[in-house]
């Protein structure tokens, strides 16, 4: 039996990764809908079609990176850019533009909706440190020392974040920051691992987003909170919190650890607490920890 040999130009083609635009959700779906040359007509098919691609190619060892295709920011491309929206030229050229600078992320055989909900976390990460970010910027300058305000309140948001795994036993902890401002709240999270007194290792990518997002949380004047929950060996697992407020971390009490968790965010109704799951004070933080000269 004679076996063809592929062709170089074969070889090449297996060189080549390729990008998928996804469209997620199916607002979204229905806002292409509107090009002529936009081929698909149901979103649930889609979504469907483009599991089924990206299995076939990884079967076929070839590699594929996944961004989302935003319909609002697509739009603003063409116009920048003068291009013919209704193009299918012109939606590569997009989602091109898109793996290049916002998040994207590599299919490694996982299903879609697993994929989806890394890409949409990483999409939401992303966002909250731009957002995060410019409102540290829009701080400006301290008119002691001319120092930008956003040097003080990372300096400060660091310092805080060490005295707080500093109370910790060894262990696992997550702790997670939140903010509310113009109409938003902004969450960050941070996972760390304790093995002896002040000795912490944590994930750097994740360490300078949330320490952006506490700096916003001590610098500005809108509600903030940061809550830490512990998993440590042969003790139940725990909940502390702390309230931001004026540059300073003011330990919630147990009964307001509490009702933080087991209220309803949307709502407002009571949850039931989870099992096994004990709510504490959070504990004193020195209040100058950290604290510039010039305040």
């Amino acid at each position: 039996m004679t076996t063809t040999q592929p062709s170089p130009r074969q070889l090449l083609r297996r060189e080549i990764t390729g990008t998928l635009g996804l469209i997620a959700s199916a607002a979204d779906f229905a806002a292409m809908r509107r090009y002529r040359t936009f081929p698909f007509d149901d979103h649930t098919t889609y979504l469907r079609q483009a599991e089924d691609l990206l299995c076939s190619r990884a079967a076929q060892g070839r590699t594929t990176s996944v961004v989302l295709f935003d319909p609002d920011e697509f739009a603003r491309f063409c116009a920048q850019e003068g291009r013919d929206p209704d193009t299918a030229d012109s939606r590569a050229r997009y989602t091109a533009e898109a793996a290049a600078l916002g998040p994207c992320l590599l299919h490694e055989g996982e299903p879609l909706p697993e994929l989806l909900q890394s890409l949409l976390a990483e999409s939401l990460r992303q966002a909250t440190w731009e957002y995060a970010t410019d409102l540290l910027e829009d701080l400006g300058a301290c008119p002691r020392c001319s120092t930008p305000l956003a040097h003080h309140a990372q300096n400060q948001a660091g310092h805080l974040l060490r005295a707080v795994l500093d109370t910790t036993a060894p262990g696992h902890h997550q702790l997670v920051c939140s903010l509310t401002t113009a109409g938003r709240t902004l969450l960050a999270a941070l996972h760390a691992d304790t093995r002896t007194a002040g000795e912490a290792f944590i994930d750097h990518e994740e360490s300078v987003d949330f320490t952006v997002l506490l700096a916003c949380a001590l610098a500005l004047p809108a509600p903030a909170g940061l809550v830490m929950r512990s998993r440590v060996e042969g003790q139940p697992e725990e909940v502390r919190g702390w309230r931001l407020r004026a540059g300073r971390a003011q330990p919630l009490t147990a009964a307001e650890v509490f009702d933080a968790y087991c209220t309803d965010a949307v709502t407002g109704e009571p949850v039931a607490p989870e099992p096994g799951v004990e709510y504490r004070a959070g504990t004193p933080l020195d209040d100058d920890h950290g604290r510039s000269p010039c305040h």
